[in-house]
């Protein structure tokens, strides 16, 4: 199962040459940019790990690309996204995001069925690495 998040997710994965487009883009619109990083790419799990600091003030894509290239050296096995903020007035908010680096192994979701008094049935869906692994340990 191929996890989609963020921009570009139902295409192939970017290559470097493409995401520095994509980061020249967000520098050129102004916008900050950070890298995130998890081993729980839940729907739900918004909050993902900052890869150092976000990057205010680059002019230049190379200088994120080596950051990018440092995060996946460091979590090899982690899904990692680039995300860029645009902190104008009125929009304050993550307006791009996307992942760049994904573990080899995707184990995907399976949907939960819980059946409760008077017929009710509720769904969600849970992870299968969260469930068979601990945290850090994952993939």
């Amino acid at each position: 199962m191929r996890i989609t998040q963020g921009t570009f997710s139902y295409l192939p994965d970017l290559s470097d040459a493409q995401i520095t487009k994509q980061l020249q883009y967000a520098i050129d619109k102004g916008w900050a940019v950070g890298i995130e990083v998890t081993d729980d790419p839940h729907p739900r799990n918004t909050y993902w790990e900052m890869f150092g600091l976000p990057m205010f003030d680059l002019r230049d894509a190379a200088g994120i690309l080596l950051e990018i290239h440092n995060s996946r050296k460091t979590f090899p096995d982690h899904y990692i996204r680039v995300t860029a903020f645009d902190s104008t007035h009125q929009v304050e908010s993550v307006v791009l995001s996307f992942i760049v680096n994904r573990p080899k192994e995707e184990p995907g979701f399976r949907l939960v069925r819980i059946e409760e008094p008077g017929r009710t049935l509720r769904y969600s869906i849970e992870s299968y690495a969260v469930v068979a692994r601990p945290e850090g340990a994952r993939y």
